[in-house]
């Protein structure tokens, strides 16, 4: 009695301690199972989740067989001590198991003392619980095909024959990817993975999607079913992806948009319907869409351009694809409930004309994508009020020239690439002086341009990258006075004439030769003798010049400009004082004071005649003289004129 009395304390003391140990005969059997229990406990969290399936079941419904544990005990003990020695000391012990019944469906216990009540308790509860345990971990297979791992929740399988969803995975996966199957329905197994945050099924066999077939992944942030065979999708469809930021359901059968089609997906930022079968979309297809920042709608069997109302419901949208279509043409304001837009991508839209209000509402486009288009001519005014646009892609159009001036207005651009336009032959004198910005020029592959005029690329500071590749260029003149500032000039697979005119290109390429800069494809075509040669393998005498250095040649056009101005200011000269020149010769290099009317003087009077023509005075010789009476001042006059000599003309 004391015995047992002390036993049971200790088995209540560590019982509140949470370390209970059982202090029978069994404790060899019991220990190792009550350890497990411990683990169980500090692992609850994690054991209540990969039990979330299995929570129906009751202790009601488990079957534990205490009389086989009974006997497997009394055995073991009896093999470990002598037979005599167990019947005298035990042998009041086994009359007490017949008490205990087969536990089976509700568990019967009968005047079972304290005791062993307690013990038996814990064994029934910790043999459940391993069973239990032993069945979530057989639930929880991963297909042969497929990489599965519980510590990041993610499960990866590479392409093979699944047709369907696999049931069997863990049910906290939170990332499951299956591609390149032959899945063909999801409806049932995916509610078992209501963990799920983001799901791949793209590129397999699925064709339809039922209602409520989400409903309970108000997780799921990404939903890829890309490249399968969904003909139809509904209002009803994504009911319950509340959470949901990303649908991609591009490359499927989709012929039609309904009213309300995406209205439960509020929170949807990025939508991909590219490569269907579009061809209809209703007024409210994507009403409730107030988030939408992306939306691809290329490649599809659209003939007009989206009515306002469609985009009245997406105010945030920032990015708009529309290319591999059948517009024709945009109508005017098309784009202006999009005050947002940022991105639009034409591109291949089939676009033959684009009027001056097509896009109106866009002033602040920053990317612009009207390639593979049948435009006839750049079109200047529809682009010219587009003042934050940075990047313009205009190739694979039916212009032949891009003119002066043909993007005027925007002052931001830095990108620019018309690559690939078949008609394209020239390019004009400013074509890109109003783009002072402009970093990128990208003129490849337009297998007709042949002319580039002299000043094309005059008022481009900024310029760093200049893409000539694959036209039809056989020289190129140096009219770009930042030619030295490029980081990138492409001039492959031209047929250039290598002549004198291209002196300051191989100039410039011992220049740039061993730094990071590159000045690519610059091959002689013509002449014969030259055929092949890199042009900076060629001497200055092999190419005609007979000054050698391009210093020397400037020197010469400013000697030879400045002598031309000197001679013509000195026949200006001439020209104004020609009479005065005339006069100098006729009338000799005498005084130079003498003015013009005395020399007529001189030449009319000479100084012999000026002698004769002094008036006679008579000598009063005697005061008979007739002059003797004159009055006194007639005679000092006449005595003063007598005694002044005659003034030759020259010395006045």
């Amino acid at each position: 009695m004391r015995y047992t009395t002390k036993r049971k304390s200790e088995a209540t003391d560590q019982m509140k301690n949470g370390t209970f140990k059982t202090t029978t005969r069994t404790t060899s059997k019991a220990a190792p199972v009550v350890s497990t229990a411990i683990a169980v406990e500090q692992n609850k969290d994690l054991l209540q989740q990969r039990l979330s399936p299995l929570r129906s079941l009751t202790l009601s419904s488990a079957t534990c067989h205490v009389d086989d544990v009974h006997n497997n005990q009394v055995q073991k003990h009896q093999q470990q001590q002598p037979h005599q020695h167990y019947q005298r000391h035990h042998q009041h012990k086994l009359h007490e198991k017949p008490q205990v019944t087969k536990l089976s469906g509700h568990t019967t216990l009968q005047q079972l003392p304290r005791r062993q009540l307690t013990a038996v308790a814990i064994v029934m509860c910790l043999y459940m619980v391993s069973d239990l345990v032993s069945l979530a971990n057989g639930l929880a297979n991963c297909p042969n095909s497929c990489q599965c791992d519980d510590d990041t929740l993610v499960v990866k399988c590479g392409e093979g024959t699944l047709d369907v969803l696999p049931i069997a995975l863990n049910p906290s996966i939170q990332r499951l990817i299956i591609k390149n199957n032959k899945i063909k329905t999801i409806d049932s197994p995916i509610q078992f993975y209501a963990e799920l945050t983001f799901l791949d099924l793209s590129y397999n066999d699925l064709v339809t999607i039922h209602q409520r077939t989400f409903a309970y992944q108000r997780k799921l942030q990404e939903l890829h079913l890309n490249h399968n065979k969904i003909g139809q999708i509904t209002g009803k469809t994504f009911i319950g992806l509340s959470a949901l930021s990303v649908l991609n359901l591009r490359g499927n059968l989709l012929a039609e948009l309904e009213d309300t089609t995406f209205s439960p997906l509020g929170k949807l930022e990025e939508l991909n319907l590219g490569q269907n079968r579009i061809s209809r979309i209703s007024e409210k297809a994507f009403e409730g869409l107030i988030n939408l920042k992306v939306l691809y709608l290329d490649d599809n069997t659209l003939t007009s351009v989206p009515v306002s109302e469609n985009f009245r419901s997406m105010p945030n949208l920032a990015e708009l694809y529309l290319g591999t279509n059948s517009f024709m043409t945009i109508p005017a304001e098309a784009f202006s409930e999009l005050k947002g837009l940022t991105r639009l991508d034409l591109k291949g839209a089939g676009l033959h004309n684009i009027s001056a209000e097509a896009m109106r509402g866009l002033e602040g486009v920053r990317y612009l994508d009207l390639s593979d288009n049948r435009l006839q001519h750049i079109p200047q005014a529809a682009i010219a009020h587009l003042e934050r646009l940075e990047e313009l892609s205009l190739g694979q159009n039916d212009f032949s020239v891009i003119s002066s001036g043909a993007f005027v207005g925007l002052k931001n651009l830095k990108r620019l690439e018309i690559t690939g336009a078949q008609r394209l032959r020239r390019v004009e004198n400013s074509a890109f002086t109003t783009n002072s910005n402009l970093e990128y020029l990208n003129l490849s592959t337009n297998k007709m341009l042949s002319e580039i005029q002299e000043n094309a690329f005059t008022g481009l500071p900024h310029v760093k990258h200049i893409i000539l590749k694959g036209n039809q260029l056989t020289t190129l003149t140096e009219g770009f006075s930042s030619w030295s500032d490029l980081h990138t000039l492409d001039l492959s697979d031209n047929p250039l004439i290598c002549d004198c005119e291209l002196l300051w290109l191989r100039s410039l390429l011992f220049a740039k030769n061993g730094s990071s800069e590159q000045i690519l494809g610059v091959v002689c075509t013509s002449p014969a003798s030259l055929k092949g040669k890199a042009l900076n393998a060629v001497t200055p005498s092999m190419l005609g010049c007979s000054h050698a250095d391009a210093k020397q040649q400037f020197l010469l056009v400013i000697l030879l400009v400045v002598s031309a101005a000197a001679i013509t200011i000195l026949a200006l000269v001439v020209y104004t004082s020609r009479r005065k020149i005339r006069e100098l010769l006729k009338g000799g290099w005498g005084n130079p004071a003498l003015g013009r009317k005395e020399r007529e003087y001189q030449k009319t009077f000479s100084d012999e005649d000026y002698l004769t023509r002094q008036p006679q005075i008579p000598c009063p010789l005697t005061s008979n003289a007739p002059y003797a009476t004159s009055s006194s001042g007639y005679s000092q006059q006449a005595l003063q004129y007598m005694d002044s000599r005659p003034i030759p003309v020259t010395e006045l």
